[in-house]
């Protein structure tokens, strides 16, 4: 049943390639959730663009700046800006550049996307309003809203461990029917399940699911997902690559050995909140300074040593 899946997936999304209509597809593949790395309090950008760089030779498909694990919460409107202008200039042709926008307050969500799409992204990715708890017809009045205000496309972001709030696949296509530049979901709600659903009822339109958990992109891509939006990505981007494609081309053995090397990342990646552990393991890595912003502290010191053991295991450290 997987293969049927996946072998259908890859006919559609290659006949999805044509663009005739001239509006832009959205990626296909892997997309790195970008860590955005401080020293002394400020915004890092010659290790970002070093980082940034080394995932565009990886071979990944999107970068998504800003995002949860960008700390795009505890960012400025003006690093926001000048981490897409420079995230922009780099991948222009190579990968697409989505920003995180998502707030719990519509109109401030509006001003960051309008940002945004003004210094050069190709999606912005809008995560469900957290803490306020909308009700069904709240988030599909939300995300409308949006929509009518935004040119280029919108990505859906559930994430319901985070915001309280969990957006239904019925709703998810009903936003899907009415508004065309709402074009995918990043995925992170851990029953497959629902997944399965939007995928039922979106499988005849022009909308892509994104797994949003690293440990189920290789469940969710067999079953119909165009891909995964991955932190994972940050740490070892060539063998994220090499799964997702492997996938692609029908080679599930293949995909299915690479997901189990990589379980122990994907666990270790989250047993303190994201962004810690993933920091952690780059700074390990020697790509960045272990430092976060307020509210976000350092990892605990068993966390990094677990880490630096799985690390070594996987040959991204001596």
């Amino acid at each position: 049943m997987y293969f049927l899946r996946v072998m259908e997936f890859i006919w559609k999304g290659e006949s999805n390639m044509s663009n005739p209509s001239g509006q832009m597809r959205m990626f296909h593949g892997v997309g790195t959730a970008i860590v955005t790395p401080f020293i002394n309090g400020e915004v890092d950008y010659e290790s970002y663009e070093r980082i940034l760089r080394w995932q565009i030779e990886s071979g990944v498909s999107a970068i998504i700046v800003a995002g949860t694990t960008g700390e795009g919460a505890t960012l400025t409107v003006e690093e926001r800006e000048r981490l897409t202008a420079l995230t922009k200039e780099i991948c222009e042709g190579k990968a697409q550049v989505i920003v995180g926008t998502g707030t719990n307050d519509t109109k401030k969500t509006l001003e960051l996307s309008l940002s945004a799409q003004k210094f050069g992204a190709d999606a912005v990715l809008i995560v469900t309003p957290y803490y306020n708890k909308p009700t069904q017809e709240g988030l599909y009045a939300h995300y409308k809203y949006l929509s009518e205000r935004l040119e280029i496309p919108i990505i859906i972001y559930n994430v319901p461990s985070r915001t309280g709030v969990n957006i239904s696949p019925e709703t998810v296509a009903r936003l899907a029917v009415e508004c065309q530049n709402i074009k995918a979901i990043k995925e992170a709600n851990p029953d497959v399940a629902q997944s399965d659903e939007i995928y039922r009822l979106t499988k005849d339109l022009d909308f892509y699911i994104y797994s949003g958990n690293d440990d189920r992109a290789f469940h969710m891509i067999c079953a119909g997902a165009k891909g995964v939006i991955s932190v994972a990505l940050n740490v070892v981007p060539a063998r994220m690559v090499e799964m997702v494609n492997a996938i692609f081309s029908g080679d599930i053995s293949k995909a299915l050995k690479i997901h189990t090397q990589l379980i122990p990342l994907f666990k270790a990646l989250f047993i303190e909140t994201n962004p810690i552990p993933v920091k952690a393991a780059m700074y390990l890595m020697g790509l960045l300074e272990n430092e976060y912003r307020l509210p976000l502290v350092p990892p605990k010191e068993s966390t990094v040593e677990r880490l630096r053991v799985i690390l070594k295991e996987l040959g991204a450290i001596e």
